[in-house]
């Protein structure tokens, strides 16, 4: 019933910015997005968070690799999470998922926490 759908990835080079969105619906359960947020997989890589942000109120979480570069945002009205990706280097490449459905108190880093995931956009960045 939920669906999270992410757009704007793309090839960019390195210094070069993104903004990826994701689009949530079909929430059955006002806790459904309480805590919405975004991981990354690098080809042969471990899953790992980028950002989380409390959706109500609008707090962030940003992992310290992509600190002070990436921003995490959201539009409650719109249903709609953004990411928004600055100064890009190579090793930011990977498929970048949208997730929802954390519970309150559990891990946030940990991507077996998280209730809902989208398909997934690419993010590819060139030196």
């Amino acid at each position: 019933q939920v669906q999270l759908v992410e757009s704007g990835g793309g090839s960019v080079q390195a210094g070069g910015s993104l903004r990826l969105s994701c689009a949530a619906s079909g929430a059955t359960d006002s806790r459904d997005f309480m805590f919405m947020g975004w991981f990354r997989q690098a080809p042969g890589k471990e899953r790992e968070v980028v950002a989380e942000i409390n959706t109500a109120r609008g707090t962030p979480t940003i992992t310290a690799s992509v600190k002070g570069r990436f921003a995490i945002s959201r539009d409650n009205l719109n249903n709609t999470l953004y990411l928004q990706m600055n100064r890009l280097k190579p090793e930011d490449t990977g498929m970048y998922y949208c997730v929802a459905g954390r519970k309150s108190g559990v891990a946030w880093y940990k991507a077996n926490e998280w209730r809902y995931w989208g398909q997934g956009t690419q993010v590819t960045v060139s030196s």
